[in-house]
């Protein structure tokens, strides 16, 4: 990551109000509002949210680049994923304690031109080509343990394109980096201490 630097606190912080956020959707209730004075909470990155429920994914949304405060990026994006990921019905009230939650922060794009920079597990990717877009996580290429040609054609599909449409000159792909942690993560961390 090139510019931001979370601390553990800073994980629970943001873990916090996604939890938060959800469950008051979900039970029909406001959504609370914060006073988040950091800096480093308050910096304009991209993000997104990721819930599985038995270690399957139930949902994810997020921005590529955010016009607001990280700590705001992540309270829409639960409520996204948890109500408007079209690939799934809304999570409902009975479901919360079974949905755990993910957070990917995300670095700027960066646009390129070689596909040696691609680092799989290290780097997600972002292609485009006219209308057509699509992203997948850093995570994604390593859970499926996929090398970076079926990465580039993964993520090819998932913008709706020939999967080898990476290799026409009018494609135009960005590699990015992403603080991942979870709900699993911080739980792991309360243990080890």
């Amino acid at each position: 990551m090139e510019n931001i630097e979370l601390t553990l606190e800073h994980k629970k912080t943001l873990i916090k109000i996604a939890r938060e956020s959800i469950a008051s959707t979900v039970n029909g209730s406001m959504v609370p509002e914060y006073k988040i004075d950091d800096a480093i909470l308050n910096t304009m990155c991209g993000a997104f949210v990721t819930l599985h429920t038995d270690g399957n994914l139930r949902g994810c949304i997020g921005n590529i680049t955010a016009e607001i405060p990280l700590w705001e990026t992540i309270r829409n994006m639960a409520i996204e994923s948890a109500l408007r990921d079209p690939r799934f019905p809304s999570v409902s009230p009975w479901e919360l304690k079974s949905v755990n939650i993910e957070i990917s922060v995300l670095s700027p794009l960066k646009r390129i031109n070689n596909l040696e920079e691609i680092e799989v597990g290290k780097h997600g990717l972002f292609i485009k080509e006219g209308f057509y877009q699509g992203l997948l996580l850093p995570q994604v290429a390593t859970d499926y343990k996929w090398n970076r040609i079926q990465f580039l054609e993964q993520t090819c599909c998932k913008a709706g394109l020939i999967k080898n449409c990476y290799k026409q000159e009018t494609t135009e792909i960005f590699i990015f980096s992403a603080i991942v942690f979870g709900e699993k993560d911080l739980e792991k961390h309360r243990s080890d201490k």
